[in-house]
């Protein structure tokens, strides 16, 4: 019969085991993405009009974006054919009780105008909770990593939220989508700026929210997106101890839903603006 003891040592074992795999794998997907981020270097286009093809009004998709997928997908299924695996450009989907989702190129708008913001984003989730990130950012030489209960970091240094409290002095960015209506987006921007608070959009969500993770904005706000473009940025913002409204229990797992993060100091604040809650 196994004593309550023994039940608590094995549980034990089996964290310290489960933290282990996510932190080799961490190491790993660092490796993974830096290659992905040299393919997508190598392939980006000039500075000048857009290149690539659009799948709706502002969004584009390039060559890149399926090269990149498909070079990840390839090395995490031949190092880790056990793990899940979601694409933003189709890849595998096969569930796993450690599942990767990429991004393979965020802000592609930029990518394909040869601008230099945007990145490559790689989450790692167990089950439903988002547990390791890499976001490369090649053109910016950043490189943000993140596991959970241990830290995260950009290009070495460790992370915290903005401590701008008043909302007066606040940064925050907003993504524009077109499932959102011009009105919706009109209005949070009002409320922002009826608050001091100044909005501007840099079209690349995984590296706003990693903006705000690192204390370089104060908020981000987006109506509509993905899992794909916050699934590594979660967990920054967790680890920086940045605020973040409900997004996985409310449906983000399976389809676009809202996303605010925002610095813990105007926190109440942005999220009354926005009419959104936080955790």
């Amino acid at each position: 019969m196994t004593t309550p003891a023994m039940s608590v040592t094995h549980s034990s074992d089996s964290d310290t085991n489960l933290e282990r795999m996510i932190a080799q794998r961490l190491e790993v997907a660092r490796a993974v993405v830096a290659d992905a981020a040299a393919l997508a270097m190598a392939m980006r286009p000039p500075p000048g009009g857009p290149t690539g093809t659009t799948k709706g009004m502002q969004d584009y998709v390039t060559e890149a974006d399926m090269a990149v997928e498909a070079l990840v997908s390839r090395r995490l299924e031949t190092l880790f054919p056990e793990d899940g695996f979601m694409g933003e450009e189709g890849g595998r989907h096969r569930q796993g009780g450690l599942t990767w989702v990429i991004d393979p190129i965020d802000g592609t708008s930029n990518y394909a105008r040869g601008r230099e913001r945007w990145c490559v984003s790689l989450g790692l989730m167990h089950g439903d909770v988002p547990v390791a990130g890499v976001i490369n950012a090649p053109a910016l030489g950043e490189i943000y990593t993140a596991q959970r209960g241990v830290g995260a970091w950009m290009n070495g240094r460790k992370l915290v939220a903005s401590p701008v409290t008043d909302p007066k002095s606040a940064m925050v960015e907003m993504g524009w989508s077109a499932k959102v209506s011009p009105e919706t987006y009109a209005r949070h921007a009002q409320a922002f700026l009826e608050l001091g608070i100044a909005p501007r959009t840099g079209a690349c969500g995984a590296l706003a929210l990693a903006d705000v993770a690192s204390g370089r904005c104060d908020g981000y706000l987006e109506i509509a997106i993905n899992l794909w473009d916050v699934a590594a940025a979660l967990v920054l913002l967790e680890e920086s101890g940045a605020r973040v409204s409900p997004f996985l229990r409310d449906g983000g797992l399976t389809g676009a839903r809202p996303i605010l993060a925002t610095a813990p100091g105007v926190a109440e604040a942005v999220a009354q603006a926005a009419g959104m809650e936080l955790l």
